[in-house]
């Protein structure tokens, strides 16, 4: 016998940076960074692709971008920047995938070109996934609009679109050239949308930070009001924790079966899909946190006090707790169907994220169909 063997190593690096007003003139944030990564003689080119919530709400955003970019020097604005539709939908839909990548091709945008894209994390996680297949990996850049994006989705190097109805069957890890959170979008986001986005603070907490699990239930009066400081610290502390797994949990491209960062997350996945996403994920993930916080105590992991004090800042941050597809009769339901789903879309041996302690997650193998039923009864009798 005879082989050939090749082992190499690849760095990835990239930032993401905090500011307010991206594209006005006097900000030179997005600028610096593309001039930076200019070449003498060489003209690249910027494909926006913008999420159709964030015009309806700034409508001056496309004109801007153009003032902006026009004063770039090695850089050519494609004019055409593209609209399109924002929330699950845009993950759910096949022809727009194509649709987008046709685009890519037809403005002759290569590998030294930028796509950049600006909305919600589904919108982020398509156009994610666009730029990772066209010419095996165009370089993209990500401007988050929602709390949920800019502390979760949008930071990190997963990109995504849902097939058959099964959540993120369809993606690439690929980390983007940059993240830039700019929190002046979020002064126009609706109620459900910044209240729901707050939850992956929670999950991280939780699993992660005691100090930032304190911290919100502190400041839980000011966050459940969208006061800007609060919620900015929130973001940046979210997107920190988050970053710091991914760089140092030594399987940022989960090879592995352990995604303790999905606490909360086996449940919510199929909550979503079952209710043809009118869920948002925030809203699910919330539910999927109470679910496996309950099911924690009630196998003796968790202490009582500690199972109170999650679910009293769900409450005070006025997020929802149950669901009635959580239901599970004679040992059935279509909720426990997620969690095979859960099991594939790792690739190995089903791994649970619960919890030992506020701070402290602890990964389990199995789960009892008669625990997690008196979970959920305790879900809608007592909460």
């Amino acid at each position: 016998m005879s082989y050939i063997q090749q082992s190499f190593n690849i760095q990835f690096e990239y930032r993401v940076f905090f500011t307010e007003k991206l594209f006005d003139p006097a900000n030179t944030i997005f600028a610096d960074f593309l001039n930076a990564r200019a070449t003498e003689g060489t003209r690249k080119k910027l494909l926006f692709i913008v999420d159709d919530g964030v015009t309806k709400h700034h409508d001056y955003l496309q004109s801007q971008i153009t003032a902006y970019c026009s004063g770039l020097d090695n850089y050519e604005l494609v004019q055409d920047i593209i609209v399109v539709p924002g929330g699950e939908a845009a993950k759910n839909d096949l022809q727009l995938f194509y649709w987008l990548v046709n685009a890519v091709d037809q403005h002759g945008i290569d590998r030294h070109s930028f796509i950049v894209c600006i909305g919600g994390g589904s919108v982020l996680d398509l156009v994610g996934y666009v730029a990772a297949v066209s010419h095996r990996g165009v370089k993209h850049i990500r401007i988050p609009t929602t709390v949920l994006s800019q502390n979760d989705s949008g930071v990190g190097v997963k990109n995504g679109i849902n097939y058959h109805g099964k959540k993120n069957f369809l993606g690439t890890f690929a980390p983007p050239a940059a993240v830039f959170n700019d929190a002046h979008f979020l002064h126009t986001l609706d109620e459900r949308d910044w209240r729901s986005g707050m939850i992956e603070a929670v999950k991280v907490a939780l699993i992660k930070d005691a100090a930032f699990f304190e911290w919100m239930e502190t400041y839980a009066h000011l966050l459940a009001e969208a006061d800007p400081q609060s919620l900015q610290y929130l973001i940046y502390r979210c997107a920190e924790l988050h970053m710091a797994h991914i760089g140092g949990a030594g399987d940022p491209f989960e090879s592995g079966s352990s995604r303790p960062l999905d606490f909360g997350h086996w449940s919510a996945h199929k909550l979503e899909q079952l209710t043809d996403f009118e869920l948002r994920h925030g809203e699910a993930v919330s539910i999927g946190i109470a679910l496996d916080s309950v099911y924690s105590w009630l196998l003796g992991m968790l202490d009582e006090k500690s199972l109170h004090r999650i679910i009293h800042l769900l409450k005070a941050l006025r997020l929802p707790l149950y669901h009635p597809l959580l239901e599970i009769e004679d040992g059935e339901s279509a909720i426990v169907a997620g969690m095979e789903e859960f099991r594939e879309h790792l690739g190995g041996r089903l791994t649970i994220s619960l919890l030992r302690a506020i701070g402290k997650g602890e990964e389990v193998h199995t789960m009892d169909l008669e625990l997690l039923r008196k979970a959920v009864n305790m879900l809608r009798e007592k909460w």
